[in-house]
């Protein structure tokens, strides 16, 4: 039997970057192999015929292919800073539910056939109600971050980042500064990591904590 799991993992995704978060901070050591989405491994669908990322695979064979239930797998073994103590799921669904659907419909406009202009505002309705939490807390529950913090910070990053100048010139301080304070964490620095695409064969890519990997 295998001693670490294995991670399937695509660097800019938002879901991969929240499952890679939680397995650093519980200093997870783990198996990470970086796909390219347009030429999926055998061995990832294998594992998980719907094909996407992140996938991961315990050393028991056991499948987690859910992000936030990869999350939450990984801090069950270990929660060094109390993640699970700042979860609001309700909020983390709602990211994941309409905020997400808006947020694909701004970027993508063309692959989903939407009014990108539409999809922005709606999905600024949400960053409002972010920003308005943050005005009361550094955390969106609390002093400290936690899971609903990694949750969540990905994808406002990838909203952030398809009009840099529109999101920089809105009124939303504490949002901004926010997220400005997690792209510059040790943490997140050490999940953006760049891999070359992984293939049967390579020298394993293990990971643990923010440490290098070896």
């Amino acid at each position: 039997m295998r001693s670490d799991p294995i991670l399937y993992s695509f660097r800019r995704c938002p879901y991969a970057m929240r499952a890679r978060l939680a397995l650093a901070i519980c200093e997870t050591r783990y198996v990470l192999r970086e796909v390219k989405l347009a030429r999926k491994p055998a061995e990832l669908i294998e594992a998980s015929p719907k094909g996407t990322v992140p996938v991961l695979v315990l050393p028991d064979g056991t499948v987690i292919d859910e992000s936030i239930e990869i999350v939450r797998w990984a801090l069950a073994q270990s929660d060094p800073e109390g993640w699970l103590d700042r979860d609001d799921a309700g909020l983390i669904e709602r990211n994941d539910g309409s905020f997400k659907h808006d947020l694909d419909r701004y970027k993508y406009p063309d692959r989903h056939q939407s009014d990108a202009m539409l999809h922005r505002q709606r999905g600024l309705e949400f960053l409002r109600l972010l920003d308005e939490r943050l005005s009361e807390h550094p955390q969106l529950c609390g002093s400290q971050r936690g899971i609903t913090d990694a949750a969540i910070m990905p994808f406002v990053r990838q909203f952030a980042a398809v009009e840099r100048d529109w999101f920089a010139a809105q009124p939303i301080p504490h949002l901004q500064k926010w997220l400005e304070h997690h792209l510059s964490s040790p943490l997140f620095l050490a999940i953006m990591v760049r891999f070359d695409p992984w293939a049967p064969g390579d020298r394993a890519v293990t990971m643990q904590g923010c440490a290098e990997p070896s």
